[in-house]
């Protein structure tokens, strides 16, 4: 099996916060997940200390559309890479214009900095990957599942006996314990579950998180995850209920998943780390969307 080489975005001059993860094949390099543009520089750099240069990149996989994963896929297509996604996310890399305009409403001032600029891609390099779709790429496969639960355009991918899972199996750093990313708009809870249990019954050997690094006991690692998804959800289902505003609720939240961190022996600074790969109001609005959505009955 080509061996799997683990690189290290340096996003906002942090280690350990997204990773992305590079494959040598007989059609070029493939590489999972690009990071945001703004840490594209450090993905060359890393790909350069592996030997290669960036431009031998000709096939990009993408678990999701979200800046932090495929923000700097944009680079490579220029350079005539293909770019690989779930169909529901592609037509937001071919015209990312809603998709920027959405998340500039969330990060305000602090979107361009965090994440640089999207381009376009060509239509004609984005391939849709289906759930348990089989790609053979430069003769290596690779197997679609589709993940939903994170955002509805989750795809994880099977390589052999490992899975690079995105966001679906959640953050974890520097063998810490494992958080769920509950950004808006699209957390649900029950499809979230249907999805950790789906990686589950393909027993892999390893999970490769995007957040960050491999994974060795995935069964235990998931099942974290899932309680830790509903520790989070029971927290703030109160808050919603009483109608308190989502202002009100992210410092006693930090607090909270900052003291959680802290019992389970977490040092301070990979909390920063924590908080920059999963930032905690992210949390809190993506929650507090899903119990109105289930209130509603539109999951």
């Amino acid at each position: 099996m080509p061996k799997i080489k683990i690189l290290d975005d340096r996003f906002q001059d942090e280690t350990h916060v997204i990773a992305n993860y590079l494959i040598e094949s007989a059609d070029g390099l493939i590489l999972i997940e690009t990071g945001p543009e703004t840490t594209f520089t450090h993905l060359q750099a890393a790909i350069e200390r592996e030997g290669f240069d960036w431009r031998d990149v000709k096939h990009v996989l993408l678990t999701h559309i979200h800046f932090d994963h495929a923000g700097a896929a944009w680079k490579f297509a220029q350079n005539n890479a293909k770019i690989y996604v779930n169909p529901v996310g592609l037509p937001h890399l071919n015209n990312p214009e809603k998709l920027w305009n959405s998340a500039k409403r969330i990060y305000k001032d602090d979107m361009e900095p965090l994440w640089g600029k999207m381009e376009p891609i060509d239509i004609n390099l984005l391939v849709p990957l289906n759930d348990g779709e089989d790609k053979v790429i430069g003769g290596i496969k690779f197997t679609t599942w589709y993940t939903p639960g994170h955002a509805i355009h989750h795809n994880a991918y099977q390589f052999g006996s490992v899975v690079f899972t995105g966001d679906a199996a959640g953050v974890r750093i520097n063998n810490g314990p494992v958080v769920p990313p509950c950004p808006p708009p699209d957390i649900n809870l029950e499809e979230w579950k249907k999805s950790i249990e789906k990686i589950k019954n393909l027993n892999p050997e390893l999970l490769y998180l995007a957040h960050f690094g491999p994974v060795d006991l995935p069964a235990k690692h998931l099942s974290n995850l899932e309680n830790m998804l509903d520790d989070w959800a029971a927290w703030i289902k109160p808050y919603y209920e009483s109608h308190t505003p989502a202002e009100e609720i992210t410092p006693k939240f930090v607090e909270y998943t900052r003291n959680q961190l802290r019992e389970m022996d977490v040092p301070e600074p990979d909390i920063v780390k924590y908080e920059k790969a999963n930032p905690t109001y992210m949390s809190v609005t993506g929650l507090l969307r899903y119990w109105k959505l289930k209130e509603e009955g539109r999951i």
